[in-house]
């Protein structure tokens, strides 16, 4: 029964999609409509189109590419693109699979794998973009064919420093990024193939990211262990040009709140920067992006984001099946129409569990409430045991470090005392 419910949810997702297409030149006039007047506000970016490797600034998708604003949250595998920072946050261990439907007849392909060791997080991906090319003559004969291709690896590392139990920690990453752009060879004026033309034009490149992150509380309406608020900082894609071309490199701010348990709302904030001329940088942009929890396997979630020229706005939904989340996005921006098929991107993460670190808190609580029943009865010996113990199974369990210092001081108290009352009598 529950397998079914699941299967109804997602089956009545798709017919959602499925429904688009009636109402697919409406929307599109109307959105276009919208973008046009968002484009009179900020104007068109005479400098966009500037930078190499496009990829870079294709999501590889699941959750972050629903939400668009995904920098400060980063809590699952598609992190990995946005802020290196978060491995070694994540709660499990994760195994994604990724493709993106892109415009004509491009694609994305991806995978990542995420694991955490207590507070050193490790995470590599790749990332393929490949597309048809044919070359035509003026006849209309094809002369040429093969495939536009580009690819990125990622490899991850992250270490979360000053983390107690109030306080998550601030985490440091780094990513070390290669890619490589192959072109197909072309043809000279006759019609020959040019052996070893399109490697003249091909290009290999490697960069770094790097990335801050740092989870706490506030405005909290809600009992709960998670922070419900996250603040990122990154810069991602340094690296030197690429045959006279700079990388879409940049640094950003992002912002991440749930002020209740179902809802969470975040911001992210781009400044391009063109490492070659930083005159010819891009404009800044922005990205807003929403989720909600309907039950506790179904989520939904929307995002927008307002680029000079390319405003960009995704919905998108995630069904939990057991271990097996399974995440369906649909993006629209001005390179694509209304489509059911068109710009949809679908991720497969696969839970690989976190290595016994809910066992371990679960039995470190239990310890502490433990303790907390044998003081009530008075029994001080056993409750100074279970909180020794909490705190041998994990030495940043701060209330029970606090429980066994109120005894110690209780206990000092009542040496002073007795002793007070030696010297009277």
């Amino acid at each position: 029964m529950k397998y079914l419910k699941k299967t109804v949810f997602l089956a009545v997702y798709l017919i959602f999609l499925s429904l688009c297409d009636v109402f697919s030149d409406d929307f599109q006039d109307a959105y276009g409509n919208i973008t046009d007047y968002l484009n009179k506000i900020y104007g068109i970016d005479k400098n966009a189109g500037l930078t190499a490797f496009p990829i870079l600034n294709i999501p590889f998708g699941g959750r972050s590419a629903g939400m668009i604003a995904f920098t400060a949250l980063s809590d699952d595998i598609s992190f990995i693109e946005l802020n290196p920072a978060g491995s070694a946050t994540l709660q499990k261990s994760e195994l994604a699979f990724f493709h993106n439907n892109w415009i004509a007849d491009s694609k994305i392909e991806g995978a990542a794998y995420a694991i955490r060791f207590g507070n050193l997080g490790l995470a590599a991906g790749l990332k393929i973009l490949y597309l048809p090319f044919t070359e035509y003559n003026i006849y209309g004969e094809r002369v040429s064919n093969g495939y536009y291709s580009e690819g990125v690896a990622i490899i991850n590392v992250s270490y979360n420093l000053f983390s107690s139990y109030y306080f998550s920690g601030v985490s440091f990453g780094l990513s070390l990024k290669g890619a490589y752009r192959a072109m197909p060879d072309y043809t000279d004026n006759f019609d020959a193939v040019i052996s070893g033309s399109g490697l003249s034009q091909s290009a290999v490149m490697g960069m770094v990211d790097f990335g801050i992150l740092t989870r706490f509380n506030f405005l909290k309406s809600y009992s709960s262990r998670e922070k419900n608020t996250s603040v990122a900082l990154v810069a991602k894609n340094l690296g030197p040009h690429s045959l006279g071309e700079p990388l879409p490199s940049s640094v950003g701010a992002a912002f991440s709140y749930k002020p209740i348990r179902p809802l969470t709302i975040a911001f992210d904030f781009t400044y391009p920067l063109n490492l070659m001329d930083i005159n010819l940088s891009e404009k800044p942009y922005a990205a807003l992006g929403i989720a909600v929890n309907v039950t506790n396997f179904l989520s939904m979630r929307a995002g927008f984001m307002y680029k000079a020229g390319s405003s960009r706005i995704s919905v998108g939904s995630e069904v939990i099946l057991n271990k097996i989340a399974i995440d369906i996005n649909y993006t629209l921006d001005m390179l694509t129409q209304l489509q059911p098929l068109n710009r949809v991107n679908l991720a497969i993460r696969f839970d690989l569990g976190d290595g016994g670190r809910k066992s371990l808190a679960d039995k470190v609580d239990e310890l502490y409430l433990l303790g907390l029943e044998a003081y009530s009865r008075g029994n001080i010996d056993d409750a100074r045991k279970c909180w020794e113990e909490a705190l041998r199974l994990n030495p940043k369990y701060e209330p029970a470090q606090e429980s066994l210092d109120m005894l110690n001081d209780r206990e000092n108290l009542t040496q002073r005392i007795e002793d007070l009352y030696r010297l009277d009598f």
